[in-house]
């Protein structure tokens, strides 16, 4: 990739502009960055199409910001945001923005660092302060960048800018769900992602856009348990993240090349399956509160919070304007969390439990496992100990058939559908599929090996009632 801001010096050369935001704070901290915004005098349209020649990429006006434009490098290795001067000067538009760290501009032709509001000395002391006091309340999604600022770059948030977060938060709950969601997966991605959830908490912010998580909230569990479900749930988003760079503390090390592939893998939003499973671990106690009973001795259950918080997943992503794919996948993962703990009084598994399972959670088979045992890990009540281990001695037998199950894909099937209703003059509908499924659920256990014993068994199960009715 050529340098992009060599790329842009020479493109606009000629024409009065600023590096801001972003591209000089991530430059001051030696962190690379493919985004470039800049504040450029006079036409900004024509500056954007003359880089645009020059890229070899498309410029486009943005709809969200009235006389911005963004261009792409040909190779949509890099991007640039030209802004249009705002206030009349350059001073006047950096006061207009949201954080010091932000506020900061750099001459696009070279030249001394303009920082009207000491935002290179909060770098330096790790500092997160607002512009001013309107700057937060001029756009309310700030609030929620704050967060997402501090747990990507590690800074601290002043108290006076958190108090000014504060007394926007509950209006984040009207700006676009896509911006909102475009923060969220960000901070979800952080390596600080656990600290910036408390901090939504104490900001308010977790009560305006995620309510169904901040509902969790002081409502306790039985005695296996050692929090209430909010706290477990956070206990389980941090043995996910321990899981994610090191599976083989906890499961067998021969499993972790795989499982890191697994987890980098692009699944959708711009979010690979990693930081999904990170989603998944937060949601997947969400209907915790909505479920909650109490059995005669007092103690607390919650009946049917898989299946309710699948569905209660989907609906927290469609507000959010998440992806199919991605409301599919973290609505398995909370639908099929509890699975795995249901089958360790079955050990030793037999092939058709063990085939079972992964029909059944597929396409997240190995997501899943690593997300029971994440929440088994943050589970530490009464007989944890014993518990645990059971659970993971489980998880590390199941495994390497979940990775292999994914790794191998769809099988050619023993004997095909039209094949096998010839063979038993069956016509095409419901009692044809279940005796395909038998006949995959049978080769799996190891039960049938060829086309000729694949149509045995259908047969002799066609004369079974219950496998045809």
């Amino acid at each position: 990739m050529s340098d992009p801001l060599a790329t842009v010096r020479a493109a606009l050369a000629g024409r009065q502009a600023w590096v801001v935001g972003g591209a000089v704070r991530d430059a001051l901290l030696d962190r690379p960055t493919t985004d470039l915004d800049l504040v450029v005098e006079g036409d900004v349209a024509a500056a954007a199409r003359s880089l645009a020649r020059v890229v070899r990429g498309p410029a486009f006006e943005l709809s969200d910001e009235f006389g911005a434009w963004r261009v792409l490098a040909g190779d949509r290795s890099w991007q640039a945001d030209l802004n249009p001067l705002r206030g009349g000067s350059l001073e006047a538009d950096l006061a207009l923005r949201d954080f010091t760290i932000n506020a900061i501009a750099q001459p696009l032709e070279g030249g001394e660092r303009i920082d009207p509001h000491g935002g290179e000395a909060d770098l330096a002391a790790r500092r997160l302060r607002a512009v001013g006091p309107g700057s937060i309340a001029g756009d309310p999604l700030r609030a929620l960048r704050l967060v997402r600022h501090a747990a990507e770059l590690g800074l601290r948030p002043e108290p006076d800018t958190c108090a000014l977060a504060r007394e926007q938060a509950a209006r984040v709950a009207a700006v676009a769900q896509e911006r909102v969601f475009a923060e969220l997966k960000r901070i979800l991605a952080s390596d600080g992602v656990v600290g910036a959830l408390r901090l939504m908490g104490s900001l308010d912010l977790t009560a305006a856009i995620l309510p169904e998580v901040a509902a969790m909230q002081g409502v306790e569990q039985n005695r296996y348990h050692h929090a209430d479900v909010h706290e477990h749930t956070i206990e389980v988003l941090e043995r996910t993240i321990e899981l994610q760079a090191d599976p083989g503390a906890v499961l067998g090390a021969e499993h972790c090349g795989a499982i890191h592939a697994l987890l980098a893998e692009p699944l959708a939003d711009e979010l690979g399956r990693g930081v999904a499973l990170r989603l998944g671990a937060l949601l997947h106690d969400v209907a915790k509160p909505a479920t909650l009973g109490h059995r005669e001795d007092g103690s607390p259950t919650f009946l049917g919070h898989d299946r309710e918080g699948a569905q209660l997943a989907r609906d927290v992503l469609t507000r959010l304007r998440a992806s199919e794919r991605l409301k599919a996948h973290v609505a398995a993962l909370v639908r099929h969390h509890l699975r795995l703990g249901f089958l360790v009084h079955e050990r030793p598994l037999s092939r058709r439990s063990l085939y079972a399972y992964l029909t059944t959670c597929a396409p997240v088979e190995v997501d899943v496992t690593l997300l029971s045992v994440a929440d088994r890990l943050a589970t530490r009540g009464r007989k944890a100990a014993e518990s645990i281990a059971r659970h993971v001695e489980l998880a590390d037998e199941v495994l390497p058939a979940a990775l292999a199950w994914r790794a191998q894909g769809r099988r050619e099937p023993l004997v095909r559908g039209d094949a096998l209703a010839r063979a038993l003059g069956l016509d095409a509908g419901p009692p044809l599929g279940r005796l395909l499924a038998a006949i995959d659920e049978a080769r799996f256990a190891g039960e049938v090996a060829t086309p000729d014993e694949a149509i045995a068994l259908a047969a002799r199960l066609r004369e079974q009632p219950a496998a045809s009715s």
